[in-house]
């Protein structure tokens, strides 16, 4: 079916199609023109331009595909931008997503990060999201809309700018995709090369005045564009996330990346960052994995028990893998810290001393539910593989019922945990975006203590994600250096549910597998199922660095990075709970992809040392402080990376764990 007088049937209601081009002589500012459909298929403006417009457009089972061609007639440098006007979405009503990047309103995140405090409405460039897709869910219509962009994108240019008129140095294949307030309807707008307003998001917590790219065509060259718009039905927003990841899965098909690593061989690998990273100049031993920079990876005096340093969950990882494979200074390393942490790493209330800046002598009052649940998940991975090796260690259990009755006193009537507090017991931020986090050591307490107290306040925990998170759909502030909508909160739901499930039975286990499955939807949406494009110069796609499988990180962040931990596990675990193809598939695309940049001789990846696998990736256009698209920041945190990296290929230690439960 042709395009009618800017009308189109979807459906079974009238949408109203706009389109307008930007066209920019050098030098001079650019003009836009709006376009309208002649009957043919042909767009025109009220003027004749240097190039011509042609529009298909075809209907079938709720999907449309729409087909641009743009034909030069003579040298220009166009814009072109479509906007598709919902016939009765309201805008104040609907709420939207960009897959990894935009959720509901984002009025979670600060107004420094795209969100509605700033405005109603966005359009970003596509490689900002896990797939190049947008949509407008309304809930009272219980129905949603979404367009994705369907050509191969493969190829990008450099930009001279950040914001502004922007005329680029050579052939992309990147558009833009976003919503906008269209007189009181939402309407989706997307078109082609990038255009960012109402502003371009470039740094952390930093929004500079909008771009637009514009791509040069020559006489007679021809530019084709496609893109997918569908429509359906949902009951609220999990389920709308629930069907657009299976469509974007489906229409994406990512495929294994082939990496030339078993299991063990990438252990051999990532075990050289516990051999030179370990550090014992202090009472605190621990492998030196916070602020490091890339180009030398020299130890630093900061030392962190959980969020990117996990120091204590390295040092479990390196004993378990020095006595299956006979390194006896790997396994003495091991021992050294958790000896250390043992006589020195407690405050006088009993909770770890979390981070300890050795360099200036500096030690935060305040603490976090998250890095304090890392520590004690740490040491009971610890307590059970020592256990079977038949070996106790009392002092340590003493010290984690301590810390573990401190849960129990800032554990909220709701069953929530505070995101922070001191060793005081005051409460710093109350938000309980973290409690996630304190479910998992909790169930694991549970099993090796074999006490009802700690289920119990596990339980306690499961009833608010499932009340005030999930049943919510409402991520967010899981991370400690943002606090906003991220991907770590619904993974950490998602294997919370998870753990919740290996200690009950019944009908209570198949609730938690449903919640386990409701969180992992979301979590999975903020991993990528296309490969974003480079230009050549950036090192990232010199490489030939794919994106598929990683995980883009939050609002405020946006870069991807191997956030996985225990969630492929879970993923594998949901497939065959649930029959979920997909899932296991898309789980094996996960696990091969996140080796990608494993420094090793001769393929370093601009790392400094073997092992020390990269953390801050920045895949878009926008940075943490240094260096941008296609490479990373120059300060790095390779000890979270290799603790997740680790369980990701420990895939049974879950289920040993808990085993004769």
């Amino acid at each position: 079916m042709s395009l009618i007088a800017g009308m189109a049937v979807l459906g079974a209601q009238a949408q109203e199609w706009k389109q307008a081009i930007t066209l920019k002589t050098p030098g001079n500012p650019s003009v836009r023109y709006e376009l309208n459909a002649d009957g043919t298929g042909k767009l025109q403006a009220d003027k004749p331009l240097g190039l011509d417009v042609q529009q298909r457009v075809t209907n079938q089972d709720g999907v449309t595909r729409l087909e641009v061609e743009l034909t030069a007639r003579e040298t220009v440098y166009f814009n072109f931008e479509q906007s598709y006007v919902t016939a009765d979405f309201s805008h104040q009503e609907s709420e939207f997503l960009m897959p990894g990047f935009w959720y509901h309103k984002n009025l979670r995140s600060p107004v420094e990060a795209p969100s509605f405090a700033t405005s109603d409405s966005w359009q970003v460039r596509e490689d900002r999201l896990s797939t190049p897709l947008t949509g407008i869910f309304n809930a009272q219509k219980g129905a949603y809309v979404t367009v994705l962009r369907t050509d191969e994108l493969q190829n990008d240019a450099m930009a001279a700018h950040q914001s502004g008129e922007v005329i680029l140095n050579s052939s992309t294949d990147l558009g833009f995709t976003g919503f906008k307030n269209d007189q009181g309807k939402s309407a989706l707008v997307f078109g082609f090369p990038y255009h960012e307003a109402p502003k371009a998001y470039i740094r952390k917590l930093t929004l500079v005045p909008e771009l637009i790219a514009f791509e040069k065509l020559e006489k007679g060259q021809t530019r084709t564009l496609s893109w997918e718009i569908k429509t359906g039905h949902a009951s609220d927003y999990a389920d709308f996330i629930e069907e657009v990841w299976n469509y974007s899965y489906d229409r994406q098909q990512p495929q294994i990346v082939e990496v030339p690593y078993t299991a063990m061989e990438a252990k051999e690998v990532l075990s050289n960052f516990f051999r030179e990273s370990l550090v014992t100049d202090y009472e605190l031993n621990y492998y030196s994995g916070v602020h490091l920079r890339t180009d030398d990876c020299l130890s630093t005096g900061s030392a962190e028990v959980g969020f990117v340093g996990r120091t204590l969950l390295n040092a479990y990882n390196a004993l378990e893998y020095a006595e299956q494979t006979g390194k006896t200074e790997l396994a003495a390393g091991a021992r050294a810290i958790f000896d250390s942490y043992l006589k020195h790493g407690f405050t006088a209330d009993g909770f770890f001393r979390e981070f300890v800046n050795f360099d200036n002598g500096s030690e935060p009052e305040e603490l976090s539910i998250r890095r304090q649940s890392e520590g004690v998940f740490a040491v009971l991975n610890y307590l059970r593989y020592e256990q079977t090796q038949n070996r106790t260690h009392p002092e340590w259990e003493s010290k984690i019922k301590d810390l573990l009755a401190n849960f129990e006193k800032l554990q909220q009537a709701d069953g929530s945990y505070p995101r922070k507090f001191d060793t005081h017991f005051a409460i710093r931020d109350s938000s309980g975006g973290s409690t996630p986090s304190a479910t998992l050591p909790l169930t694991m307490a549970y099993a090796y203590f074999k006490d009802q107290d700690y289920l119990r306040q596990a339980s306690k925990s499961a009833e608010y994600l499932e009340q005030e998170i999930i049943s919510k759909s409402d991520y967010f502030s899981s991370t400690l250096d943002a606090n906003c909508e991220d991907k770590e909160a619904s993974l950490y739901a998602s294997t919370a549910m998870y753990y919740m499930a290996q200690v009950t039975q019944g009908k209570q286990r198949e609730h938690y597998v449903d919640q386990a499955l409701q969180a992992a939807y979301f979590c999975l949406s903020w991993y990528y199922t296309w490969d974003v494009p480079f230009a050549q110069g950036q090192m990232l796609g010199d490489v030939g660095f794919k994106t598929r499988g990683w995980g883009n990180v939050s609002v405020e962040n946006n870069h991807v990075d191997v956030f996985i931990f225990e969630f492929a596990t879970v993923l594998d675990w949901l497939a065959k709970e649930r029959e979920l193809p997909r899932f296991s598939a898309f789980s094996e695309v996960i696990k091969e992809s996140m080796l990608q940049l494993m420094p090793v001789e001769g393929n370093m990846f601009n790392i400094a040392k073997v092992g020390y696998y990269p953390e801050v990736v920045q895949h878009t256009n926008w940075d943490y402080g240094k260096n941008g698209k296609g490479f990373y920041n120059d300060i790095f945190a390779p000890g979270w990376t290799v603790a997740s990296l680790w369980q990701m290929l420990s895939p049974t230690r879950v289920d040993a764990y808990f085993q004769g439960l």
